[in-house]
């Protein structure tokens, strides 16, 4: 019985202890994971703490249920119309870029670390993959917003990718181990049956937990339970028929977060807890795995390893990717440079181990230091290159009220509160709250003081009133640029006014009028044109909130798309206009 107050004891500890280190790391720009896998190191044989873990078995067991969860969460939180302007890019980054990324790290090792082809080629699609989610939650927690064709390939290439780099590592440890004669066929078969499977069962699952989540009764708090359980269950049921579990549980779950559903944000939000103690808990087992003293005998090898990939693999393999979607150079560079890796190659390299590979250990050591340097490299760097390449745009916020409101037939409705804050935008523009407010949204009370202010009459909005609404999910974005005040560091560059500029366009404005105006030469032949086509056509590509087109001295800034189409244009004019 001491035993068992001691482990709950140590064990609530280090959760307790990870949770408050999250909250400094945020302040200090530090990338989370990294802490986490300090902290185990720190607890393992090596360190203060002395605790002798090397349960390879168990930390592949812990690990794939982590990332069963880490991936169902990201799934949930993946919005469909992310797809428009970052399916195609990300897919082709989660295949064609895994296996680039393979390629060329696994002719490096073979060359610099005298491995034979497949060892090199397992060592380079062990580190295959990257973790964009650990980009998100470093840039959210301080408060940078990426524009939506960035954010969208990251967040799918992130949740996309590990399968593929899972079916490599795994098709790569058989060919070692049995040398089969057919060797492109095998790979075929297994990469047919492992992605058909997983899709097949990631979306046809999907759907059927929603349909009969739906028409469940039950107490609110089975609801996360019941579809955690099943998603679990659609993982088991593919890996164990030798299809890709990790594809079926992410597909699953960008389903079920975009289906109408019962208990939605209850859903969410266990979920998001959930996601984020798998993380902690795994970084933390996996940095008691390591022997720290065995990192050094190959760190200047790893280290020559995770430059070609940070420097050469990863930007070789994103721009070739990308090029047929036209993604503006700030944007490759971008993303070239957030191939950042996280807790799956660590996973991966313990699939060696378990086989009994003779080059395992090594394998494993090399894995994580390469990680250790992306962190600390990588990861350290996100924020100031997206304020660098001026990829961010006015942040919009989930620190806000929000209520579910279960009304028959309007499951998506959702009753919303802010807390007005000194600069937010409908303070100094109070003709919008009757302009500018989404068509779904109704504003039901405002709180001043400790009061409810009567609604008859029109209401002008102070700091620190308490403005409640109800309105869709999808006009939450709408909402938050009316009542979400950037923060007053980043007021200058980033509010309404000084990112979109001083007036706002119709899409559907002509050319003609704008140049006629403000005396602006263009193309006779453009002349024409509306905004919407003009921006489209320069752009060359889908248009996102924040992309930008130079006018003669004008600047015509994207403030609103709607099925591909740009509704609104900020107009930014010259200072000395």
């Amino acid at each position: 019985m001491e035993l068992t107050n001691h482990i709950i004891l140590l064990g609530s500890s280090v959760v307790f202890v990870s949770v408050l280190a999250s909250v400094i790391t945020a302040r200090v720009g530090a990338p989370l994971l990294l802490v986490f896998l300090v902290m185990g190191m720190l607890f393992g044989e090596d360190g203060p703490g002395g605790i002798v873990f090397d349960d390879t078995q168990l930390a592949h067991l812990l690990g794939n249920l982590a990332l069963a969860v880490i991936l169902f969460d990201g799934g949930l939180a993946t919005c469909y119309k992310d797809f428009r302007v970052g399916l195609r890019p990300a897919l082709g980054l989660a295949t064609l870029g895994v296996l680039m990324t393979t390629a060329i790290t696994g002719l490096f090792a073979v060359w610099w670390l005298e491995l034979s082809w497949l060892e090199g080629l397992l060592l380079g699609a062990i580190v295959g993959s990257t973790d964009a989610a650990a980009v998100f939650s470093l840039l959210r927690s301080n408060g940078i917003e990426l524009k939506q064709r960035v954010g969208a390939t990251l967040e799918i290439e992130s949740g996309s990718n590990d399968p593929m780099a899972i079916f490599l590592t795994v098709a790569l440890i058989e060919l070692l181990r049995t040398n089969p004669d057919h060797i492109g066929l095998m790979l075929l078969t297994e990469f047919i049956r492992q992605m058909g499977l997983g899709t097949l069962f990631g979306l046809g699952g999907g759907f059927g937990l929603v349909w009969l989540v739906n028409r469940l009764k039950m107490s609110a708090g089975l609801y996360p339970l019941a579809i955690m359980a099943g998603g679990m269950c659609l993982f088991g049921i593919t890996a164990t028929l030798n299809g890709s579990g990790f594809l079926a549980i992410y597909l699953a779950g960008i389903v079920i977060g975009n289906r109408p559903l019962e208990a939605r944000l209850e859903i969410k939000r266990f979920h998001d807890g959930l996601a984020r103690l798998a993380q902690i808990g795994m970084f933390l087992m996996l940095g008691l795995l390591v022997t720290p003293s065995a990192l050094l005998p190959v760190a200047d090898d790893a280290l020559l390893f995770a430059l070609v990939l940070i420097l050469v693999a990863r930007p070789l393999a994103v721009w070739l990717c990308l090029w047929p979607f036209r993604f503006p150079w700030r944007e490759q560079v971008f993303i070239g440079w957030v191939g950042l890796r996280g807790a799956v190659p660590i996973i991966l390299a313990l699939f060696p181990l378990l086989a009994g590979l003779n080059q395992a250990p090594m394998i494993f050591n090399i894995v994580f230091f390469v990680v250790l340097v992306s962190l600390l490299i990588q990861g350290w760097t996100v924020i100031g290159l997206a304020r660098k390449l001026e990829l961010e745009v006015p942040p919009s916020t989930h620190l806000v009220q929000r209520v579910e409101l279960d009304i028959p037939g309007q499951q998506e409705l959702e009753l919303v509160g802010y807390r007005l804050a000194a600069n937010a935008p409908i303070i100094a523009d109070a003709a919008a709250l009757r302009t500018r407010l989404p068509p779904g949204a109704r504003l039901v009370a405002v709180l001043r003081s400790g009061q409810w202010l009567d609604q008859c009459g029109p209401v002008q909005m102070r700091a620190e009133d308490h403005v409640y609404l109800l309105a869709d999910p999808s006009e939450l974005s709408e909402l938050d640029r009316l009542f979400v005040a950037v923060p007053e560091a980043e007021a200058e560059r980033l509010s309404e006014q000084a990112f979109f500029g001083e007036f706002v366009l119709q899409g559907s404005s002509r050319l003609a009028d704008l140049c006629a105006f403000y005396g602006v030469k263009a193309d006779p032949t453009d002349a024409a044109l509306t905004l919407d086509a003009l921006m489209r056509r320069a752009l060359n590509t889908h248009p996102v909130v924040g992309d930008r087109l130079q006018l003669g001295a004008l600047e015509l800034v994207v403030r609103a798309v709607e099925d591909d189409r740009i509704t609104q244009v900020g107009l930014k004019l010259p200072r000395e206009m």
